[in-house]
C-alpha cells in the first residue's frame, strides 16, 4: 500500500478496487464503537469546546457532540482509531455519524458539518496509512448516519402528515457529507444504522448523484437496524422488503447493526444471507442495555466473538465487528474468533467500477 499516493484522492478508488477479493478471501473485521470508547475518556464540556473561539460562548451545551472532537480533540479520536486498528480491524469507522449539518443544527453547528467531516477523514486516513501493509491493507469507511429526523414517521402523535424533514433536505445534507468525505480520502462509504428506509434513499440518491457528478465510485456498504423482535425497521420493513428497496444501489456490502445483539440478530442476517447477491455484514451491539455496565452492554469480549463465530460457522458473513457497547477487546477476540473461518460466497452483479471506467 506505500506506492499509493494518500494525498491524491483518485488512490481512495484505486484502495477500494481491493475490497472484493479480499470479502471473498477472508472475512474482514470493522472497528467497534466511537461512542462507547469517547465515554471511557469522561471528557468535559471544555474538552469538547476546546480552543475554538467561536465554541467559548457559544449558548447550547457540547458535551456529547462526538463529531465535534475531531476538531477540538482530534488526539482522542485518532487514538480510538489506532486501538482499533492494533485489535485487528481491517474497515476503520470515520467519527462523522452524525456530522451532518441536519445533525448538527441540534447544536446550531451546522456551518461547522464539513471541516468535521473533513477533518475526521483525516484521522481515520492517517490511521489506516500508519497500520497499512502490502499483505494487510487498512480502508476508512466514510460514516453516513441517519440523521435524528425521519422523513417517514411523523413527530406529531396528533398529526399523522407532519414531518420535520423532506427528502431534498435530506438530500442536500448527504450530498454535503459525501462530498467531503471523498475529498477527504475516504475508501468506501458506509450508510448506516437506518432506520428510516426513505432517509436511506435520500442518501443513496446524493451518494449516486456525486458518482455521477464526479464520473467515478466508491464501494458502497448499506446496514439497516432491526428495532425489536417484530423483524422490523422503524419504519415498519421487514429485511426482505428492506433490501428489495435498496438493493437498486448496487452495494458491495448488505446487513445490520445495532438495536440487538447477535444473538437477537442471526435470524435476519441469515434471510439476507439467503436473499442478497452481495457480500453481508454484521456488527451487533455487545447484547442488551445494561447500566451497571462498564460500556453499557452485557456481552464480553469472550460472548460477542463466540456468536459472531458461530455467523461464520454457517457461512452468513464477509464483514463483522461491533456497535454500542464493544470496546477493542471485543475486536481483537472477534479477529480471532473468525480468522479461519471461510466467508460467504456470493455472486455478486457489483459493478461500480466497470461503470466509472466508461
Amino acid at each position: 500500500m506505500n506506492d499509493i499516493s494518500h494525498n491524491d484522492s483518485r488512490s481512495s478508488y484505486t484502495r477500494g478496487k481491493l475490497l472484493p477479493d479480499l470479502l471473498r478471501s477472508r472475512i474482514l473485521i470493522l472497528d467497534g464503537a466511537m461512542g462507547t470508547m469517547i465515554q471511557q475518556y469522561k471528557l468535559s464540556e471544555h474538552d469538547f469546546r476546546g480552543n475554538l473561539p467561536e465554541l467559548l460562548n457559544h449558548p447550547i451545551d457540547l458535551k456529547g457532540n462526538n463529531e465535534l472532537l475531531s476538531i477540538t480533540k482530534p488526539e482522542v479520536i485518532l487514538e480510538i482509531h489506532r486501538q482499533y486498528l492494533e485489535a485487528g480491524s481491517d474497515i476503520i469507522e470515520t467519527n462523522t455519524f452524525g456530522a451532518t449539518t441536519v445533525a448538527q443544527e441540534d447544536y446550531q453547528l451546522a456551518h461547522l458539518a464539513k471541516q468535521m467531516n473533513l477533518a475526521s477523514v483525516k484521522l481515520a486516513r492517517q490511521a489506516c496509512d500508519e497500520f497499512s501493509t502490502k499483505d494487510k491493507p487498512r480502508f476508512v469507511a466514510g460514516a453516513v448516519g441517519p440523521t435524528p429526523k425521519t422523513a417517514s414517521i411523523s413527530p406529531d402523535v396528533n398529526d399523522p402528515g407532519a414531518r420535520n424533514i423532506d427528502f431534498e433536505g435530506l438530500r442536500q445534507a448527504y450530498y454535503e457529507q459525501v462530498e467531503a468525505l471523498v475529498e477527504g480520502g475516504a475508501d468506501l462509504l458506509l450508510v448506516e444504522t437506518i432506520f428510516d428506509t426513505l432517509n436511506a434513499k435520500a442518501a443513496l440518491f446524493a451518494i449516486d448523484e456525486y458518482f455521477e457528478n464526479t464520473k467515478q465510485r466508491l464501494p458502497l456498504m448499506i446496514s439497516g437496524t432491526v428495532t425489536d423482535a417484530s423483524g422490523r425497521i422503524l419504519s415498519g420493513q421487514t429485511v426482505e422488503a428492506f433490501w428489495n428497496s435498496l438493493r437498486h444501489a448496487k452495494p458491495l456490502l448488505f446487513g445490520l447493526n445495532c438495536a440487538l445483539g447477535a444473538t437477537l440478530m442471526k435470524p435476519y442476517i441469515a434471510e439476507l444471507s439467503r436473499i442478497c447477491d452481495t457480500a453481508i455484514s454484521c456488527y451487533p451491539n455487545a447484547g442488551l442495555p445494561n447500566p451497571m455496565s462498564d460500556t453499557g452492554f452485557d456481552e464480553t469480549p469472550d460472548i460477542t466473538s463466540s456468536l459472531l463465530a458461530d455467523f461464520s460457522n454457517d457461512g452468513l458473513v464477509n464483514l463483522v465487528g461491533g456497535c454500542c457497547g464493544t470496546t477493542p477487546a471485543h475486536i481483537a477476540a472477534i479477529a480471532k474468533a473468525v480468522q479461519n473461518k471461510q466467508p460467504r460466497q456470493w455472486t455478486s452483479k457489483w459493478n461500480a467500477y466497470k461503470e466509472s471506467e466508461k
